[in-house]
């Protein structure tokens, strides 16, 4: 009921009743109401935004395996968003959801560990993280591994490979990609 008075299905949308709803479901620990709930504060649709009651929100779905709950604590963890920045605690929620399949948390960590931010810098991991993403048809994913292979970064340069990954991610309309590609075939 909740979700149908904040999209208006069915109904006339009405944050106020929307959130009335969520909280009731998410009282009784229904996570995707947690969820909910979470962007409703962090967005500020039918309340005020308030980080603090989000955070709190979603830590109750992630707590309970809710995807999307993990990949966003992972975000707000990294860039220091309602709470203070911490990797480490980044790295455990974006793993969380890595581990769930979620190719954006499986791109972040990729990239958290190829730039070394709360663990050491350490290519390999990175680049096992990228190709799971990459083989969900993450585009940054897909330019970041290849940007890898055209420069050997942890590994053996691969001109081909890079390549072949660029052009995934151009076909996506990715900028950079097709920004590369184009410097390749002049």
């Amino acid at each position: 009921l909740g979700k149908m008075y904040d999209i208006g299905r069915g109904v006339p949308q009405d944050f106020a009743k929307a959130i009335k709803w969520y909280k009731k479901a998410a009282d009784q620990g229904v996570a995707i109401a947690q969820y909910n709930l979470g962007d409703m504060y962090y967005y500020g649709v039918g309340v005020p935004p308030d980080f603090s009651i989000a955070i709190k929100w979603y830590k109750k779905a992630a707590d309970q395996g809710d995807v999307n709950s993990q990949f966003i604590l992972g975000h707000l963890y990294s860039i220091g968003r309602g709470v203070p920045q911490d990797y480490v605690t980044a790295m455990k929620w974006y793993k969380k959801a890595a581990d769930q399949g979620d190719a954006r948390a499986q791109f972040n960590l990729g990239g958290m560990y190829f730039k070394g931010q709360g663990v050491p810098e350490d290519y390999a991991t990175a680049i096992k993280w990228y190709k799971k993403a990459t083989n969900q048809g993450h585009a940054d994913a897909q330019y970041n591994l290849g940007h890898i292979y055209f420069n050997g970064l942890g590994v053996p340069q691969d001109y081909t490979t890079g390549l072949k990954l660029y052009n995934k991610a151009a076909t996506q309309g990715h900028a950079s990609a097709q920004y590369n590609l184009g410097l390749t075939s002049e």
